[in-house]
């Protein structure tokens, strides 16, 4: 079982994906790529995103991965990201860019079995700090969830679940699609 969770920052994932490595330790935890690359970034760039994405994609081969994993964040998110700074900046990707990022995540989803995403809600609100980029964040969360709708980018492999709901329901949403799926 090769979980993604994915969603814009300050959306719950660490959370989540550590509820889930406690009670599942069978699941290797495979941390948000941001940690994992050269933090030379001091503020969001085409640069950052497009070096998290090919992490996050390299790391879902199943020939790099083990079997049982949960991934905080996928290539589909750095992806969003890449779309949402070009939308806020104005400042245009490379063509070139763009479609070799939509291509490594097309391919590393063709890997996921279960692709969970954890939209921002006014019900279930996560509070974010002001230093968090919040236009960038909500830009990113509505950008993704597009992307979902693109069946050519998500392809047939992975399912997707949208989890809301305060710590523990969307720990026990969680738990109840990776059963599901295992089955």
């Amino acid at each position: 079982m090769r979980i993604v969770t994915s969603g814009t920052h300050a959306s719950g994932k660490s959370t989540l994906v550590a509820d889930f490595a406690l009670r599942h330790p069978e699941f290797a935890v495979l941390p948000d790529p941001f940690d994992l690359v050269d933090e030379m970034w001091d503020s969001p760039s085409a640069a950052s995103f497009a070096a998290q994405l090919r992490v996050s994609a390299d790391r879902l081969d199943p020939l790099e991965s083990p079997e049982n994993l949960i991934a905080e964040r996928g290539p589909i998110d750095f992806l969003a990201y890449l779309l949402a700074l070009e939308e806020l900046t104005g400042a245009s990707s490379s063509r070139q860019l763009l479609e070799r990022s939509t291509e490594i995540t097309r391919e590393a989803l063709s890997h996921v079995d279960l692709l969970v995403v954890l939209p921002l809600t006014a019900i279930d609100p996560i509070e974010a700090c002001i230093d968090e980029h919040l236009e960038l964040r909500n830009t990113m969360n509505d950008i993704l969830l597009d992307l979902l709708g693109d069946s050519d980018l998500i392809g047939q492999r992975p399912k997707i679940a949208e989890i809301t709901g305060d710590r523990d329901r969307r720990l026990t949403a969680l738990e109840a699609l990776a059963i599901q799926k295992t089955d």
